[in-house]
């Protein structure tokens, strides 16, 4: 198995997190990229670095206007009279505005809340450099999956809440569906997207809505109480040619091992039905019981199962990382996924 990471990741260093009211210290930290590095090295697979991103290939999966204020929001910012040390939204558009002729205009306070779901996407003037670098290493590993074989890209920040204009979740680019977009234009009918980290692939979901060509299939806990709170439901099964092909797999708090590995087992039905080409399969470890925001409650031999069982459907396999914010145990968890599906 190919691995790809990038030293453009550790200049992405947000601080703002909000949680219930009360601003915290923000988890989605360089650290978890070098405890994740750290384990590839131990299992012998040191991470290459990608080849820079080819020109437009963001644009196969996100809007135009959007990669431009991603590009260019840290240095607007700085312009503005006494701004703080990130870009963070203060308003956003709610439906009554855009049911009304809502959009928005050149101020970057005003682009932020357009382009921004929440305010858990802080950007600093490192982290477009970061984005990049993060979907450089999804393109590198779906190339390695476009010849038949598997890699895992070390993707920081996330990408799974991203939608195709619009950041969120820690999340600015969607590097899953990239990977996937990329596997498509090299010659793979069907794509299925897979995402097991414990918050719903929501942006994910977004971006195929309306395609018939990619399955996406996400299994996490229950957003009547978990991020991304509105979306996530099993009644959201896609629309017009992609009707059908996105099935959410929600779990209540506190689902351990066993109910979550059903719930995979149950998952993985689909993807052989759907006679898939390909897999992306975005690997989180939030699920984990030792995480910092937890829901869930998956053990170390839970991931080890998982890789296995993933693993059996003999598919090339893009992995592009998602959360995991305890950076105590995000090594070892990785370790043992790899290990189960090596394994398979």
């Amino acid at each position: 198995m190919k691995t790809f990471a990038h030293p453009d990741q550790a200049g992405h260093t947000p601080e703002f997190f909000l949680q219930r009211g009360r601003v915290r210290r923000n988890f989605e930290v360089p650290a978890r990229a070098a405890a994740l590095e750290a384990a590839l090295h131990r299992l012998g697979l040191a991470p290459a670095v990608p080849p820079p991103l080819p020109p437009g290939a963001l644009a196969s999966v996100h809007r135009a206007d959007y990669l431009d204020f991603l590009a260019t929001a840290a240095a607007e910012w700085a312009k503005l009279p006494d701004p703080g040390p990130e870009v963070v939204a203060n308003i956003h558009p709610v439906p009554e505005m855009v049911a009304q002729g809502g959009r928005t205009g050149a101020n970057i306070i005003a682009r932020t809340g357009w382009y921004t779901a929440d305010t858990a996407c802080p950007i600093g003037p490192g982290s477009w450099a970061a984005i990049q670098a993060a979907a450089a290493c999804a393109l590198a590993a779906a190339a390695e999956a476009a010849k038949g074989g598997t890699a895992y890209a070390l993707c920081r920040p996330p990408g799974h809440h991203a939608y195709a204009a619009r950041a969120g979740g820690h999340c600015y680019v969607n590097n899953a569906a990239l990977a996937a977009q990329h596997l498509r234009d090299a010659g793979a009918a069907r794509v299925a997207i897979l995402d097991i980290d414990s918050h719903h692939g929501n942006g994910t979901q977004g971006i195929f809505w309306e395609r018939g060509d990619v399955l996406t299939i996400s299994i996490h806990a229950d957003p009547d109480n978990y991020y991304p709170w509105f979306v996530g439901r099993t009644a959201e099964r896609g629309a017009g040619a992609g009707d059908g092909r996105n099935m959410n797999l929600p779990l209540p708090f506190g689902t351990p091992d066993e109910g979550w590995l059903d719930a995979l087992r149950y998952a993985l039905a689909p993807i052989r039905d759907f006679k898939a080409d390909a897999l992306v399969l975005a690997l989180g470890f939030d699920a984990s019981k030792d995480e910092p925001l937890g829901a869930l409650a998956v053990t170390e031999e839970g991931f080890l199962r998982a890789g296995a069982m993933i693993g059996a459907l003999r598919l090339p396999t893009v992995i592009t990382q998602e959360g995991g914010y305890n950076v105590d145990v995000i090594g070892t968890l990785l370790e043992r996924f790899l290990t189960g599906w090596s394994a398979a």
